[in-house]
């Protein structure tokens, strides 16, 4: 197949899947799938076999899971509006506030709808532990001074019709690096737990990652439980569901050198289909590279084929020169990419691919000018 595309595995889906149901199972709590990681909803059909519901962080990701995952929506949003809150009561079973100013403002909606409508939503509200433990600050909601959550000082008790309790406070995190949060948590909102009905440990939790301890996290969520058998215990992680579950395809259509770095230039971009190699930043597998940079052969960066001078990633080193026409294969390519692709410079959009259980692949997608030419008007 002509590069470039995306190629989605569903045996790696469906391992992912098996493990967290199984971990949901053993520990006796809920995990549902952010669609900030994984929208890509023609996948759908496989997560609804498993049960999977998801959270919500606007209305079009609310509507995708009402039809695609034919489930309500655990909806958080960092500032509702008079625009949108009715759809998002229409949508949702659970709606979480970032401050007790917007719940107070929508409660009355909310309880009218309770009273009325054909299902019944329940509200929460999002706390800030302040217990950073992520290093890289954009992806950092407990950073000083973060937008997000009500911090403990803040909020001595709760107002009428509270349910829940939300936290965010992770991200590709460890099962050790929950327990700090959970210990922060309980030290600083552990007088609310007997109050409310359900709390929500937010993402990053990447239990699909090797060397994940899952029965440090199986028995760390147990033992919560058992201290507070009031609650429903939730996990909402993105990238966990689809981690290692899909690859960008590409291929090399220039090999350019300036100061003695020389550069393979590819059919696709970082800016524009792999946008978090340069935000995070980090440096994606290749399969064709050698595992460590090794000076003494054939070494290079790895330039997009967009007009932005930043749009490269290096350095890798191969067992021989590349040339026009090598493939490269960029490992882990699902969660967080095609959910964050654009289409600057007009480049030309992978398309989506998915490779069914038994080896056959389907073309999910396709992108054209038209769709480029849609975007813009």
């Amino acid at each position: 197949m002509q590069t470039p595309y995306y190629i989605v595995y569903e045996t790696r889906l469906r391992a992912n899947l098996d493990l967290i149901t199984s971990i949901a199972r053993r520990a006796g709590v809920e995990f549902i799938m952010a669609f900030k990681a994984n929208a890509l909803w023609r996948t759908f059909p496989i997560f609804r076999q498993y049960g999977i519901h998801s959270t919500a962080s606007s209305i079009n990701e609310m509507l995708l899971a009402n039809e695609e995952l034919h489930c309500l929506a655990h909806t958080y949003c960092p500032a509702y509006t008079e625009a949108t809150i009715d759809r998002f009561i229409a949508g949702s079973s659970h709606i979480t506030f970032n401050s007790v100013e917007q719940y107070l403002r929508f409660r009355g909606r909310i309880e009218a709808h309770n009273a009325t409508g054909d299902h019944r939503v329940s509200c929460g509200l999002r706390i800030n532990p302040m217990c950073s433990v992520i290093e890289t600050d954009i992806y950092n909601p407990c950073s000083p001074g973060s937008r997000f959550g009500i911090t403990a000082e803040r909020l001595p008790e709760l107002p009428d019709g509270i349910e829940g309790l939300h936290f965010h406070a992770l991200c590709e995190s460890t099962s050790f690096d929950l327990e700090q949060v959970l210990n922060a948590v309980e030290r600083q909102f552990g007088h609310l737990l007997p109050a409310v009905k359900w709390i929500n440990m937010g993402g990053g939790h990447l239990v699909t990652r090797a060397g994940y301890d899952t029965e440090h996290l199986i028995g760390l969520l147990t033992d919560f439980r058992s201290r507070h058998p009031n609650l429903r215990v939730i996990l909402e992680p993105g990238s966990a569901f689809c981690w290692q579950t899909g690859d960008l395809e590409a291929t090399v259509v220039d090999v350019v050198e300036n100061s003695g770095i020389r550069t393979a230039i590819v059919d696709v971009s970082f800016a524009c289909h792999m946008p978090d190699c340069l935000e995070m930043p980090y440096k994606p597998r290749i399969s064709q590279a050698l595992p460590e940079v090794d000076p003494s052969r054939p070494t290079y960066r790895i330039g997009g084929n967009s007009c932005l001078s930043g749009d490269y990633v290096g350095d890798w080193s191969f067992a021989e020169p590349l040339r026009a026409g090598d493939r490269l294969t960029f490992e882990d390519m699902n969660h967080y990419t095609t959910v964050k692709t654009n289409m600057f410079n007009g480049i030309d959009h992978p398309a989506i691919v998915l490779e069914r259980a038994d080896g056959t692949r389907q073309i999910l997608r396709e992108f054209s000018y038209e769709d480029y030419k849609s975007r813009m008007s």
